[in-house]
């Protein structure tokens, strides 16, 4: 599988992005798909993931009620929507696809990982 994530950019606090992450070789039904992210000086953190079917997801408390994941298998594509930013969500954000349990955030099981794009709020 190779995963391809876009839709980083600049934006002011408060604002809005939806990231994607494109999946190509191979079916993306049949992972659960994970979103991290690293801000410098930081290690990589888990944010959000989504079960194969897209029927389960499960976020971090620093961006729960903020932030969406979501999938459309039929485009092979998984989303993070993101709302109400802030600055500490600066970051390179990351996708993932593993088919480890939903609720590992360990990177090390992760199968493919994403190029990440940049997500920087402006305050």
């Amino acid at each position: 599988v190779q995963l391809q994530a876009s839709g980083g950019g600049l934006v002011q606090a408060g604002g809005s992005l939806r990231l994607s992450c494109a999946a190509s070789g191979r079916t993306l039904s049949s992972y659960n798909m994970w979103w991290f992210r690293q801000a410098p000086g930081k290690e990589r953190e888990f944010v959000a993931a989504i079960s194969g079917s897209g029927g389960s997801t499960y976020s971090a408390d620093s961006v729960k009620g903020r932030f969406t994941i979501s999938r459309d298998n039929a485009k092979n594509t998984a989303y993070l929507q993101m709302n109400s930013l802030k600055p500490e969500d600066t970051a390179v954000y990351y996708c993932a696809a593993a088919r480890s349990p939903l609720t590992t955030t360990n990177q090390a099981r992760m199968d493919y990982w994403g190029k990440g794009t940049q997500v920087t709020v402006s305050s």
